[in-house]
């Protein structure tokens, strides 16, 4: 019998980086944009290393290495797909990335391997955070940055727990918003309806959000949100000028307008690019300018204030209901990115059980 057909798969999505390149294969499998290192060569077909999601990523097995010392090893469960796991496939951000890479930022899945003082792991769900990309069926991480999941948060709520809840969450602790009337230009994503809600929460006067789908209206509404179309000009200007604090993850056009309308003392807040295009400041800026990026946050926090952050969101995603998911077996991951593409429709999950 051939021994490493015989040894444990991994699947993953890689970027590819290099254009007709022979190149090993790594040790495992999984969803990713970029060439695969390993014992075994084989041909790299022509990719390209960036561009549309459906294009630039490809489903891989390769060989499951052993896992090195001081690390954990967790199977995947569930991942969501986010517009921050495919925005880098694009290549925006691709001065920040360095290729080969595998993609997913967030999930959940449950620890099988672990050695020392954390083999107490085994068998515990676990959030395998800030390391390898989490869209492969086998994510080995730093137990110091997984994050344990309470017994009472299911699968499907834990598996979103980190970047739109922790963005979320960051961003109104900087910028704090009791008192005051808020503007948030996409109102339907995940992350928007967390900074609405939460920003109630704390005490804001008013939030008005910026829809694209009618669908969003009534959950918005539930929420105590109040909507604006993203077709109303006159709407979207009017609330800018009202806005004291304005987040945006637009940008463009959209964004531009409205830091262009926002008056002096107040503060526009960017923390995405959805449209793929930066927000053009106006010869007179009135408003203050600022950007927020996670990764910032993150580089300056200790795994112990890292930790501390979930203590805080744990209980905040109790009482958070969720939109409604879809969740898509593996080999429909194709399907699962147009899902996600369609406005107004389920949030697309990847099932790496399947």
């Amino acid at each position: 019998m051939n021994v490493e057909t015989a040894s444990p798969r991994r699947r993953r999505f890689a970027f590819r980086g290099r254009k007709k390149e022979r190149v090993r294969r790594r040790e495992s499998a999984s969803i990713s944009p970029s060439p695969i290192r390993g014992p075994h060569e084989k041909p790299c077909p022509d990719l390209p290393p960036f561009g549309d999601p459906l294009d630039a990523l490809h489903l891989e097995d390769a060989d499951l290495a052993p896992l090195k010392p001081g690390l954990i090893r967790v199977e995947m469960e569930l991942a969501p797909v986010n517009p921050s796991d495919l925005i880098p496939v694009t290549g925006v951000y691709s001065h920040l990335i360095t290729l080969p890479m595998v993609a997913g930022y967030e999930g959940v899945g449950r620890v099988v391997e672990a050695h020392g003082a954390h083999a107490a792991l085994i068998g515990s769900r676990v959030l395998p955070l800030r390391g390898p990309g989490t869209w492969q069926r086998y994510v080995d991480c730093d137990p110091a940055l997984a994050v344990p999941v309470p017994d009472d948060i299911e699968d499907l709520r834990a598996a979103r727990g980190y970047i739109n809840p922790l963005a979320a969450l960051r961003m109104l602790t900087r910028y704090p918003v009791a008192g005051k009337r808020v503007l948030l230009t996409v109102s339907g994503s995940s992350c928007a309806t967390l900074l609405g809600h939460w920003a109630l929460l704390q005490g804001a006067v008013e939030v008005v959000g910026v829809y694209r789908s009618s669908e969003r209206v009534a959950r918005m509404r539930t929420l105590g949100i109040v909507p604006v179309s993203g077709e109303d000009a006159g709407a979207i200007e009017a609330a800018a000028r009202a806005a004291d604090v304005t987040f945006d993850a637009v940008g463009g056009d959209l964004g531009s307008k409205v830091l262009a309308a926002m008056r002096m003392g107040s503060v526009f807040v960017g923390y995405d690019l959805l449209s793929g295009q930066p927000v053009v400041p106006p010869a007179i800026l009135r408003a203050g300018f600022e950007r927020f990026h996670l990764r910032d946050d993150l580089a300056e926090m200790t795994p112990a204030v890292w930790q501390v952050q979930f203590d805080r969101l744990w209980p905040l995603l109790r009482q958070v209901e969720f939109p409604e998911v879809q969740v898509f077996v593996l080999e429909d991951w194709k399907a699962a990115i147009r899902a996600f593409r369609e406005a107004g429709g389920a949030k697309p999950l990847i099932d790496f059980r399947s």
